[in-house]
């Protein structure tokens, strides 16, 4: 962004985010005078990177939930925010898989105005592809996930979204399938449930009476997977409950009927609020 001028000669941008000053000589400095802290151009560009903050994170959290979902996406609409910085950050790298040849696992690295992309497909070459819709797949329905993640590794490649490298969890094979929770991640103390829905609500989970929730579409079915936290305005010591998972009529899911996708994204919320648990020190722990 270009240098802005302000009185006496000082100068505004935006860097890297965030509003910076230089002086007349061009040193910028390391923080904006008190003097121009409410000066209308600073205020301005301090609206203006707020916003910008907000927008980076609406693009990455969209694309998550295109990521989650597996939902099909237009390569038009791909094509139409690329030119945005924001968006491009949240798209670039990540694994894609075009309705043509649902086989064919590249990563995106650009996305033209004509509606074509560029990946590079997991023999290492730079193709283009100009499917109608793409899907950017959850890692659990990737095949040979391992060697996509070692191919990743080789190109040093960084995802603004979690996916290659995201935790997953299978359904075990000797899980009971009528059973309708699981209790590995269970008994996680915590000093009171206030900090218990603090750390959910930090994890981007949603906070619903006793429950902390993650909604997952898989397979053309939406699911609610939910852990029990306690209930609201308990002051005292809390604990993680058992994890479960919900239809669209709050109706309890048997364990043999939730998906890929779902299982591991309800088991990968139950193990990051276990992992926020008080540890015991001593004898006793």
């Amino acid at each position: 962004m270009a240098w802005l001028a302000l009185d006496e000669g000082y100068e505004v941008s935006l860097v890297e985010g965030r509003v910076a000053v230089r002086r007349p000589a061009g040193r910028q400095l390391k923080a904006v005078p008190k003097a121009l802290r409410d000066h209308p151009e600073v205020d301005r560009l301090r609206r203006l990177a707020e916003w910008l903050d907000r927008h980076e994170a609406a693009c990455v959290a969209q694309v998550d939930a295109w990521m989650v979902s597996s939902l099909p996406v237009p390569t038009a609409l791909l094509a139409r925010v690329w030119r945005d910085e924001a968006w491009q950050a949240a798209l670039r790298d990540l694994a894609v898989v075009g309705d043509a040849d649902p086989d064919e696992v590249g990563f995106l690295r650009d996305a033209t105005d004509a509606g074509e992309l560029k990946v590079v497909n997991l023999d290492g070459e730079t193709v283009r592809l100009s499917p109608r819709t793409v899907t950017l797949p959850h890692p659990v329905l990737l095949p040979d996930l391992d060697d996509v993640r070692e191919f990743a590794a080789e190109l040093d490649i960084t995802q603004r979204v979690e996916q290659i490298h995201r935790a997953t969890w299978t359904r075990p094979e000797d899980v009971k399938d009528s059973a309708t929770e699981v209790r590995e991640y269970a008994g996680g103390k915590f000093p009171s449930r206030f900090s218990l829905a603090a750390r959910a609500t930090g994890l981007g989970y949603r906070v619903s009476g006793g429950y902390a929730t993650s909604r997952v579409r898989d397979g053309g079915r939406t699911v609610e997977a939910a852990v029990w936290i306690g209930e609201p305005y308990w002051e005292d010591e809390s604990e993680t409950g058992a994890l479960s998972w919900h239809d669209e009529e709050g109706r309890a899911v048997r364990l043999g009927e939730v998906g890929p996708v779902a299982w591991s994204e309800g088991m990968r919320m139950a193990a990051a609020l276990y992992a926020g648990r008080k540890i015991e020190e001593g004898g006793n722990a």
